[in-house]
C-alpha cells in the first residue's frame, strides 16, 4: 500500500449538502497495512450498525474540515491530532442523508483505541490484503429514487461488511494506493426495492 497515491490526488469537491469530514486511518500491524473502521451504534438515527470511518458533521468552531475530522475522530475513538499523519484527501462523497463528506487519509499508530459507546459500537481493523481479495468483494447495480442508476460495493472481511458511502470511499482509497481495481462487471443487477446483502 503506497499512500503517495493519495498525496498526488486532486480531490473532487462537492458544494452541496451539510458538511462533514472523516479520517480513513491506515496503520501497520505485523508489517502489513490495515485500515481502521468504526461500527456505528445501533441506536443512532442515521446509518445505525453500519461500518464507517471516524468523523462527523462540521461545527461552527472548526477551523476547517480537517479540524472537523480530527475533533470527531478524537471524540469517537480517542485519536489524537499529534499522532495523526495526513497524506491527502479522497473525493467528496454526497450521502443519501444529504451530507457532503470530505474523506482525509492519515497514517495512525497501531494501538488500542477507545470507542465512545454513545456513537461507536465497535472498532474493526481490517487487513488491506483481505479487503483487496476478490473473493471478499461483490457489487450490485440498482436504480436509486434520487440518484438514478448506482453501483453499490460490498467488502466482506472478518464478519464485517463495508458498504454504502464508506464502501465508495474505500474503493477510491484502494485504487489510489494498491493494484486493486473495481471489476468491470457487477455481480448482479437488482430491483430498487431489493434487500441489501448485509
Amino acid at each position: 500500500m503506497d499512500l503517495a497515491g493519495v498525496s498526488r490526488h486532486e480531490p473532487v469537491t462537492v458544494d452541496a449538502g451539510r458538511r462533514a469530514a472523516v479520517i480513513a486511518p491506515v496503520l501497520f500491524r505485523d508489517e502489513r497495512p490495515h485500515i481502521l473502521f468504526t461500527k456505528r451504534a445501533d441506536h443512532l438515527g442515521e446509518h445505525p450498525g453500519q461500518m464507517s470511518f471516524p468523523g462527523g458533521g462540521r461545527e461552527p468552531s472548526d477551523a476547517d474540515l480537517r479540524a472537523t475530522a480530527l475533533r470527531e475522530s478524537n471524540e469517537e475513538i480517542g485519536l489524537r491530532a499529534e499522532e495523526t499523519a495526513f497524506h491527502g484527501r479522497l473525493d467528496d462523497i454526497l450521502t443519501v442523508t444529504d451530507y457532503a463528506v470530505s474523506p482525509f487519509v492519515a497514517a495512525v499508530p497501531d494501538r488500542a483505541y477507545e470507542p465512545d459507546q454513545r456513537e461507536v459500537a465497535e472498532i474493526a481493523v481490517l487487513a488491506v490484503d483481505d479487503l483487496t481479495d476478490r473473493a471478499n468483494y461483490e457489487s450490485e447495480r440498482r436504480d436509486h429514487p434520487q440518484y438514478g442508476e448506482i453501483r453499490l460495493h460490498f467488502f466482506h472481511v472478518d464478519g464485517y461488511t463495508v458498504w454504502g458511502a464508506t464502501g465508495r470511499m474505500l474503493v477510491q482509497l484502494l485504487e489510489l494506493t494498491t493494484d486493486w481495481r473495481v471489476p468491470e462487471e457487477v455481480d448482479r443487477v437488482v430491483d430498487p426495492d431489493a434487500d441489501y446483502p448485509v
